[in-house]
């Protein structure tokens, strides 16, 4: 008996080292399923750099300092708060709104692809803009406070962004940003990201990418149309990627000699439609079907919002399509008629940051953005200049001075909070950023 088990496992090997190699997929299948995949992978680096934070803690919000610039694309026309919510199916969070009035406020929950589940506020919520909300685990039932509103999460972990506005009055915006608070009624099971090896937007990650596929899928849902699809590719890229040494340099030496490359200039340039040179008016926060976009926008600024509170532009080169550098000097000419205060219903800003970590650039000013409480110098006609450079530009009041990095690229976000239809149906941009002689 043990010689005839011995003869049908040596059939059995012999058969399997016979099969033929799995077929390599086309440069298409690659790219769908690394771009894809990607953008999870910035949600998993996030919460991975969140925990690395002085005391963090999953429920905990961060109320974080007025001014902070220690993350990408910062916001310095609010007071800001942030938490990673974890929950399970017997264990709810609780979510304390406070009432604000006058002045725009919002508390942006994600899902763990980057997806918006919900804004709190009045514009979203007009019949319950504040006060107290059950954040639950799709499909579970926990007991929750009376007269909670309920929100079901997509997966056992969301990402809240809380934004209070400062409009002039920094000190009432951080009484209200303290009286966002959240509650845990028990401890939830909560599972840690998965492990990836860390990575920059400089050199993004490689074949790795595709290792331990399943257990980074399985980790959160995607409300994504096209999900299934993309994760169908994932793994099968992965599995060529596994089959050998050959497959998986192959796809590695494909990633990082083209497909890459070929993501970071889509981002920057092709994610959204263009205008005056900058891009932006895309509807960001949420997605559909266009994963490419959603892992654009993680790229570049993770946690964007949905276009209903705020639309981007972002702007890397300029009028005459050339890559920003901060060694020139630069000009940004609104017309009279078209002020971005005109372009708004709350409120707009400008920042400038470093690429390709889109983070602050210090600079002796401290001063990093402009937003429509800068108090910038009109000219005489009404119209109203923005300059940028590693000094004032002439012609430009110092007032309107945004201060840039000597010899260094750089990129420029401008935000229009609640913006009006004229921004969402294209008709209006910032003008093109034009190089002074």
């Amino acid at each position: 008996m043990k010689h005839i088990l011995l003869a049908m496992l040596s059939l059995w090997i012999a058969a399997v080292s016979a099969q033929p190699a799995k077929p390599a997929p086309d440069e298409r299948t690659v790219t769908d399923a690394y771009v894809y995949l990607l953008g999870r992978m910035f949600v998993i680096r996030q919460e991975h750099m969140d925990r690395k934070g002085a005391g963090f803690a999953y429920n905990q919000i961060k109320y974080n300092p007025l001014g902070s610039a220690d993350f990408v694309n910062p916001n310095f026309d609010v007071a800001y708060l942030e938490a990673w919510f974890a929950v399970d199916d017997k264990t709810p969070v609780i979510l304390e709104v406070p009432e604000v009035k006058g002045r725009y406020y919002t508390a942006q929950i994600l899902d763990e692809w980057g997806e918006v589940i919900v804004n709190i506020n009045e514009r979203t919520f007009p019949s319950k803009p504040f006060g107290t909300f059950a954040l639950v685990k799709a499909g579970s039932n926990p007991k929750i406070p009376e007269g909670a509103g309920r929100i079901e999460l997509h997966s056992s972990k969301a990402k809240m962004l809380g934004r209070v506005e400062l409009k002039g009055d920094a000190e009432g915006a951080v009484r209200l940003q303290k009286q966002f608070k959240v509650m845990v009624a028990g401890k939830p099971a909560i599972k840690a990201p998965p492990t990836i090896p860390m990575f920059d937007n400089k050199e993004l990650i490689g074949v790795e990418i595709f290792d331990q596929v399943d257990a980074r899928l399985a980790s959160a849902l995607d409300v994504s149309p096209a999900a299934a699809e993309m994760q169908q590719k994932v793994r099968a890229v992965a599995a060529y990627a596994a089959s050998g040494k050959e497959a998986r340099a192959a796809v590695d030496k494909l990633l990082r000699g083209k497909v890459i490359r070929d993501f970071q200039e889509y981002a920057l340039t092709k994610s959204a439609p263009t205008r005056n040179h900058w891009t932006g008016a895309a509807q960001a926060g949420n997605y559909g079907r266009d994963y490419r976009l959603r892992t654009s926008v993680n790229f570049a600024g993770i946690w964007a919002n949905s276009w209903d509170e705020v639309i981007y532009f972002v702007a890397t080169r300029d009028a005459a399509d050339k890559p920003l550098n901060g060694g020139n000097g630069y000009l940004i000419h609104f017309p009279a008629k078209a002020l971005p205060q005109s372009a708004v219903n709350a409120y707009w800003s400008v920042i400038l940051v470093g690429v390709p970590d889109y983070r602050v650039v210090d600079n002796p000013l401290k001063r990093y953005n402009f937003n429509t409480y800068s108090g910038l110098k009109s000219e005489a006609d009404g119209s109203l200049k923005i300059g940028i450079g590693p000094k004032p530009p002439a012609g430009v009041p110092e007032s309107n001075w945004l201060p840039s990095p000597a010899g260094k690229p750089f990129s420029l976000t401008f935000r229009t909070y609640v913006p009006k239809d004229s921004v969402k149906k294209g008709q209006w941009a910032p003008p093109a950023v034009t190089l002074m002689k």
